[in-house]
């Protein structure tokens, strides 16, 4: 795909077109600085997921990130991209009370903070906000399978569409979803075989975590792929690095050399 000048940035449409020409290549970010160096790879998509609960605020789950939080964080990172679609992540009960209140907090995000889209967690229950929200102008990018916003309800963290009767229901959600009018579909958590099942059972792409290699794309937590997040390491995660290990013998070259006088150096010193 030609990218040059206006073409350089990746939207919605542009993602929807990849489906069965390219591979969708997403990760998270949640400042500038980590945006800037995912942008600068060409990677298409940025998600700047509720995950950042966890992983930069301390949250045991995702559920108490607020909309302030998100839409600081989302602004920071559509500061540091250039290419990528940004992808804000609606917190929990910032949409599920009504079609107006998911208007209104999707244009905050897209109004305010500069987003290119936002993603909702839900399947065919959804499809009056979603048909709401892209009716308006606002790119929608689904997600269905194991949503982390529900998981009370789900009884924590675990794999969906085992039974024959749930992957059917996933299989009728996505569909729902593409009919509604989504760009594209995060499916998180369920076995290979279905993952197959749904990307092919819909004409925009199936952006997998944890579905299997027959996704139309993936996408992971950054800090999972570089080792900088241990409290919940998922078993579908791969650490491509161990930055995290990394970071602690700097710090700790750092403090023994402050300690022992070898810095500053007088090159580090005017």
């Amino acid at each position: 795909m030609p990218r040059n000048g206006d073409q350089m940035k990746w939207t919605a449409c542009k993602i929807k077109r990849l489906k069965g020409n390219e591979k969708v290549v997403c990760l998270t970010a949640y400042d500038y600085s980590m945006a800037r160096i995912i942008d600068s790879t060409g990677i298409q998509l940025i998600l700047v997921g509720d995950s950042l609960a966890m992983t930069m605020l301390g949250y045991e789950n995702t559920l108490p990130v607020t909309m302030f939080e998100m839409l600081q964080h989302t602004a920071a990172v559509v500061r540091g991209t250039k290419e990528a679609l940004v992808v804000a992540d609606m917190p929990f009960m910032s949409y599920q009370a009504s079609i107006e209140q998911g208007l209104v907090n999707a244009g905050r995000f897209i109004k305010k903070a500069g987003a290119g889209a936002v993603k909702i967690e839900g399947g065919a229950f959804r499809v009056p906000l979603i048909k709401a929200l892209v009716g308006n102008g606002i790119p929608v990018l689904g997600h269905i399978g194991l949503t982390p916003q529900s998981i009370k309800e789900m009884g924590g963290y675990k794999v969906q569409g085992r039974k024959r009767s749930e992957a059917r229901l996933l299989v009728k959600d996505a569909k729902a979803l593409e009919k509604a009018g989504v760009f594209a579909i995060v499916l998180e958590c369920v076995p290979e075989s279905l993952g197959r099942e749904i990307a092919r059972a819909v004409k925009v792409p199936v952006i997998g975590i944890g579905a299997g290699k027959y996704c139309d794309g993936q996408i992971l937590v950054t800090h999972d792929l570089l080792g900088l997040y241990s409290n919940l390491t998922p078993s579908f995660a791969k650490k491509y690095a161990d930055l995290g290990e990394a970071m602690k013998k700097a710090f700790r070259s750092y403090k023994s050399e402050v300690e022992t006088g070898a810095f500053p150096a007088r090159q580090h010193s005017f």
